[in-house]
């Protein structure tokens, strides 16, 4: 039975630079890197109200190396300024996917690539905020 989120992966051949391009976007920097000391082949941010885990892991160890274009699933986000997000995605060096989309009933989502080739899906979702009560 799935519980819930627990770390999302993302790859990157500039471990580094992804470090500095997430703690910029995310404003924490990560709490866990690995190894400690020389240039990390991992690092892990904890973010949002329940403090999922963002994983970035050097590119040489994907169990499956993506192609030439953006990869890997499509993870959504919460955010509450859909726009504003997506503008400071574009801002940061990411890549328009998919511009932000009404679905309908409360529900926006955009995609942007990330500077290392990953999906990085945001949304405003009315059933996160009516959910946030009740924790």
């Amino acid at each position: 039975m799935l519980r819930g989120l627990s770390t999302v992966s993302f790859f990157a051949d500039d471990v580094p630079a992804a470090a500095r391009f997430y703690t910029e976007l995310l404003g924490v920097e990560p709490y866990f890197v690995r190894p400690v000391e020389g240039p990390p082949a991992y690092v892990e941010f904890r973010l949002g109200d329940l403090q999922h885990e963002l994983g970035i892991i050097d590119s040489r160890y994907a169990a499956h190396p993506s192609g030439p274009g953006p990869a890997g699933a499509v993870v959504y986000w919460h955010v509450d300024d859909i726009d504003g997000t997506y503008q400071r995605l574009l801002s940061m060096g990411g890549k328009a996917h998919e511009p932000p989309q009404d679905r309908g009933e409360g529900f926006i989502t955009a995609t942007v690539t990330d500077p290392f080739g990953n999906l990085l899906g945001i949304m405003f979702n009315p059933h996160y905020l009516e959910m946030l009560p009740t924790r």
